[in-house]
């Protein structure tokens, strides 16, 4: 498996890997999927010895004080070989020197939560809570707060 930067994107490949996982949120709109890579950070991608697209991972960041991880995405047909890992660890690195490092996931509770959580901690990653921090998002698609106290 080769990790490397990219910076220029085939838009099926990367369409057809996004679509593996079922991220529908990405996979509507190929040419925003592409938009979103080429505006990013950082993306690194993991390809076998025939060149073949098997997983990415990106980040958004000032490389100085906080590192986002945007999405790590591996080919179902590929899990549990170590590239989800080559994928973080290349960045965990990469972003040595930045104060924060921090990626966001499905809760524990749904479907890939429970997997997704295992790995995470499997690199020493620790939950939001548990470094003393909290995450805050805004509702989209139409989602209303309901019952939420605001700071007055």
């Amino acid at each position: 498996m080769v990790i490397a930067e990219e910076v220029a994107f085939d838009p099926e490949e990367v369409l057809g890997l996004y679509r593996s996982v079922e991220w529908e949120g990405y996979t509507g709109d190929v040419d925003r999927l592409c938009r979103g890579l080429v505006n990013s950070h950082l993306v690194i991608t993991a390809r076998d010895a025939s060149g073949a697209l098997r997983g990415l991972a990106r980040t958004i960041s000032d490389d100085e004080h906080i590192c986002y991880v945007q999405d790590v995405v591996v080919d179902p047909a590929h899990h549990r070989q170590g590239i989800g890992r080559a994928l973080v660890e290349h960045l965990v690195r990469r972003y040595s020197h930045c104060r924060f490092f921090l990626l966001s996931t499905d809760h524990e509770s749904s479907p890939e939560g429970e997997r997704d959580h295992a790995f995470y901690r499997s690199l020493d990653f620790l939950s939001y809570e548990e470094k003393e921090m909290a995450g805050f998002g805004l509702p989209r698609n139409g989602a209303r707060c309901q019952g939420v106290v605001r700071p007055g």
